[in-house]
């Protein structure tokens, strides 16, 4: 849970930037990758990324300019990519400019629960870091680039002269 708008600043800042980066990999033709034939496709969970800033924050009353929950997955990656990116900053904007420290403390309904703030903004960024791990392993099935999050990818060790751990 985030007690301090300083601290979801700095988180949300890396972890939306690293989701950038991994989207910018993406193709429009892995978007309907899939690991299973009853699965999601790669764009759907992309989409759902992009979509859940919108749909969470307006339960906290915040207005996202984020993909609205019923929007139709885009076609082409570019304006998946595109679209994250502006809700990601469009999140931070209204936090910085709506909520306080003390603000985090509040609670709204959220999903048949009741949740503080801080906390929907930390499940908010939890959500991003769970489907960015699902994507990774769609997109590599897909023979796309992976970007290391939390440490270098296998390609990354490659280009740094290193052998990758096994």
């Amino acid at each position: 849970m985030f007690r301090k708008i300083e601290d979801f600043e700095e988180s949300w800042k890396y972890e939306t930037e690293q989701t950038v980066k991994l989207l910018k990999n993406l193709t429009d033709e892995s978007l309907s990758q899939k690991v299973t034939e009853d699965g999601r496709e790669l764009g759907f969970i992309a989409w759902h990324v992009a979509q859940t800033m919108d749909e969470m924050l307006q339960l906290a009353g915040l207005k996202i300019n984020a993909p609205n929950p019923e929007a139709p997955c885009p076609k082409t990656a570019a304006e998946i990519t595109e679209a994250f990116d502006l809700g990601a900053r469009s999140v931070l904007d209204e936090v910085k400019t709506n909520w306080t420290d003390e603000t985090l403390l509040e609670e709204d309904k959220m999903y048949g629960e009741t949740w503080a703030r801080g906390k929907t903004l930390y499940l908010l960024v939890t959500h991003q870091a769970h489907h960015r791990g699902q994507i990774t392993v769609l997109m590599r099935q897909a023979g796309l680039k992976v970007i290391g999050v939390y440490g270098p990818a296998k390609e990354e060790w490659d280009e740094m002269g290193m052998p990758a751990l096994a």
